[in-house]
């Protein structure tokens, strides 16, 4: 048991701070060592590790990925900013179709995804149009984290909460999709009133950006493919099967070469996941036993608030990912486990709007804002983070009672 926590917990640590102390050990590098080391040391037989890990999962965010690199390569996301900037002559508007761009958008194809595409497009454009971008890229983090609440595809963590738990895709967004829409409403308001300046009787702009370059036969095919996968979601059908079938139709092409959606796959973030189902469940038959988990029954995390709570500070801990993974062999012994595993999605996901380090897709759009030559400080995205995240958590936790 021992050997086992002092594995788990150097691999935590790592994750916890992005990088080992000395050594270019990163957060996948880590999860992979941990995995090893747990069959190593004879905690995990290699086939127990091998069933540790949960192929649904990984499935379902490939097909995701695939899905998400075809609607980029075809320009669907500097097509959607261009129409959103167009479209915008008042900056509190702009503001407004950033969070619903980001949003909406992060409710389907996985927010740190998104994040990826439009971060750039917004700094830039916002930059041309000579205002202040820092509120606008904050609003983007902030609504994609907010909007990935609504659905099983709209974020990792979720992904990981809907393999598991089992719940049908149409009644996950039921619970949750108020939840996403509500906190949208939220972040617009926040980042409205701290940067006030910004918008309070702001002039008329008038922006024509570049037409975006489109692929237009791999656009309508991609689009299609989405839309069908999110109609499959909705109709029940597992997701991680309509999402790799979507994925692996779009690769039927003679226009585009595959390496162009390779290269959009995020390979690490796969394989930390499954490194990281070999670590967690080397704990859990090491150290969770009946007196961990009668503990943990007792420690009133039957009620929604403290639940949420333990897994908002865990998530700021180690990540809302692997939180969720740690959770997640305690919540099966909730008294209702149901309601428990969307308070722990609610809770994972808007937990990432405390900090910059709360989640991927903050730290993508702070690094796309440094690469354009915007600094967005730690405390700047706290005095809005803070309050958001209280707000929006609390609001979860009455929604879901």
């Amino acid at each position: 048991m021992i050997l086992t926590a002092g594995i788990f917990a150097l691999t935590y640590a790592v994750i916890a701070f992005g990088r080992a102390p000395g050594l270019r050990l990163d957060r996948t590098g880590a999860a992979l060592l941990g995995a090893a080391l747990m069959v190593a040391a004879g905690v995990l037989t290699p086939a127990e590790a091998w069933r540790a890990i949960d192929a649904n999962t990984l499935v379902l965010l490939l097909g995701m990925m695939i899905l998400v690199a075809n609607l980029r390569v075809a320009g669907f996301f500097a097509l959607t900013a261009e129409w959103a900037m167009r479209h915008a002559h008042r900056p509190a508007v702009l503001l407004i179709a950033v969070v619903l761009v980001a949003g909406v958008l992060s409710a389907f194809l996985v927010n740190d995804t998104v994040c990826v595409m439009l971060a750039p497009l917004v700094a830039e454009t916002v930059i041309a149009m000579k205002r202040r971008a820092a509120p606008y890229l904050l609003a983007l983090a902030m609504a994609s984290n907010a909007g990935s609440v609504a659905t099983i595809t709209g974020n990792p963590q979720n992904i990981v909460i809907g393999s598991i738990s089992r719940i049908p895709y149409a009644e996950f967004a039921a619970a949750l999709a108020p939840v996403a829409a509500v906190s949208l409403i939220v972040v617009a308001c926040f980042v409205l009133l701290y940067y006030r300046d910004e918008f309070r009787s702001a002039p008329r702009m008038d922006f024509a950006p570049k037409p975006a370059p489109v692929h237009r036969w791999l656009l309508a095919k991609a689009l299609a493919a989405t839309a069908a996968a999110i109609l499959f979601f909705f109709l029940g059908v597992p997701p991680a099967e309509v999402a790799i079938v979507a994925g692996a139709v779009l690769l039927l092409t003679r226009r585009i070469k595959p390496e162009r959606i390779w290269r959009e796959i995020d390979w690490s973030l796969l394989l930390m996941f499954a490194g990281l189902f070999v670590v967690v469940h080397g704990l859990e038959k090491a150290a969770f036993t009946p007196d961990v988990l009668a503990a943990f029954r007792s420690a009133h995390l039957n009620d929604p608030a403290m639940f949420a709570g333990a897994t908002a500070i865990l998530s700021n801990i180690v990540s809302n990912v692997p939180a969720v993974l740690l959770l997640k062999p305690f919540v099966v012994h909730l008294a209702d486990p149901h309601r428990a595993w969307l308070v722990l999605a609610m809770a994972s996901t808007l937990a990432g709007n405390l900090t910059i380090a709360g989640s991927v897709a903050n730290l993508i759009v702070v690094e796309r804002a440094r690469r354009s030559g915007v600094e967005i400080s730690f405390w700047e995205y706290v005095r809005i983070g803070a309050p958001v995240t209280l707000i929006t958590i609390l609001i979860g936790v009455w929604m879901l009672q």
